[in-house]
């Protein structure tokens, strides 16, 4: 008997490590390490060894992230940046927020990233750089994402909030660029118990911008260089991340087994696409999305079954209310407007169980069996 289904379901990874986890906050408290204290401190030392890079900023969430690299990249304002069309919209409101002009690229049909081979028609003059984001877990086509870079002297963000330790051949995503933006909301596949984040980098210069910027303009207490923010995670946050990092990679391989009996179970039914993976990239699978026409029926089915689907994302950027003065329509992003209506995110999670997967499978199939 298959009970109700959930999307995400955080509760039995913390069973899981409860005793650990529960340990490393109460040791927390203990110390009262609320900020910038041991561990988050400890956290910022293992996650840049585990994702191979120099350096490694706690910041308060992933917006924040994206908002402190691109004012580290003195970003102005009417300077432009390219982004996918496809995203939440934490990556495109950053760049309005740090005073850019945000522009949109349509995205590839199949991994829903963005479309390398759209985004030089969208450079000129005013254009810095490029937001890139690794989409569900797939990283982008680096190869041509870092030619153009280079040929056109822009610099590259990588939106990695739900890519943690993806790799593009061989190389963890967030090396490629200037910085690497990482969110750690509690449903990602490291994911802390609030909100949290951080941005990597192996540039000492940048990564001392960033740090100026996140810590209230100064390196030390009342010693203010500029005007910066506030943004900073608390320690309790680090203590979970802490326990939760030593197993990421154990969880990110049974996030791509349970990836692939999804996609051998659903590969020959009705209209359904299941993800492609690219060459040369290895996916974490934070999200396990399909395709079909019947999307909007599916959800509704699916639901009355017991099993909770999501919509990552209803509406793609270009098309949300807060960018209607950009004047776009659906002619500019065919690609990422098709998609909208069409994908669907099945459960997963990496304690999920086989029977868990035939269940949701099952359904479908029961699903197009009862439309044929």
């Amino acid at each position: 008997m298959v009970n109700k289904i959930k999307l995400v379901d955080l509760n039995t990874q913390y069973n899981f490590l409860k005793k650990d986890i529960d340990r490393s906050i109460f040791n927390t408290i203990k110390r009262s390490d609320f900020i910038n204290g041991v561990s988050v401190r400890e956290f910022e030392y293992l996650f840049k060894k585990a994702n191979h890079s120099n350096y490694f900023l706690t910041t308060n969430n992933g917006t924040d992230s994206l908002f402190i690299a691109l004012k580290s990249l003195n970003l102005k304002a009417g300077d432009e940046v390219i982004t996918t069309a496809h995203s939440w919209i934490s990556t495109s409101s950053s760049v309005t927020l740090a005073g850019g002009r945000v522009v949109f690229c349509d995205t590839e049909e199949n991994t829903f990233n963005i479309d390398a081979s759209q985004i030089e028609k969208k450079i000129t003059k005013k254009t810095k750089g490029l937001i890139i984001v690794h989409l569900y877990g797939q990283p982008c086509d680096m190869k041509e994402i870092l030619t153009i870079s280079k040929k056109y002297n822009l610099w590259i963000v990588e939106d990695c909030a739900q890519s943690h330790f993806a790799k593009y051949k061989d190389e963890h995503v967030g090396n490629f660029g200037s910085f690497g933006s990482f969110s750690f909301f509690p449903s990602k596949n490291l994911g802390a118990y609030g909100d949290g984040g951080g941005l990597v980098t192996n540039n000492k210069k940048l990564f001392n911008k960033a740090l100026l910027l996140a810590k209230h303009g100064g390196f030390k207490k009342n010693q203010h260089l500029i005007e910066g923010m506030n943004s900073r995670m608390d320690g309790i946050q680090a203590a979970i991340l802490n326990i939760k990092l030593k197993k990421i990679n154990f969880f990110n391989k049974k996030r791509f087994k349970i990836a692939n009996v999804y996609s051998n179970l659903l590969k020959n039914i009705g209209d359904i696409s299941v993800p492609i993976i690219k060459k040369d990239r290895d996916h974490v699978f934070h999200l396990y999305v399909i395709k079909t026409k019947k999307r909007d029926k599916l959800k509704f089915y699916l639901k009355s079954k017991g099993i909770d689907t999501a919509l990552h994302y209803p509406v793609a950027l270009p098309f949300l209310r807060a960018y209607k003065y950009l004047g776009y329509s659906k002619k500019d992003f065919p690609v990422a407007y098709s998609n909208q209506k069409k994908i669907l995110s099945l459960p997963i999670y990496p304690e999920m169980k086989i029977d868990q997967i035939e269940y949701v499978c099952k359904n479908i199939a029961g699903f197009f069996k009862k439309l044929a």
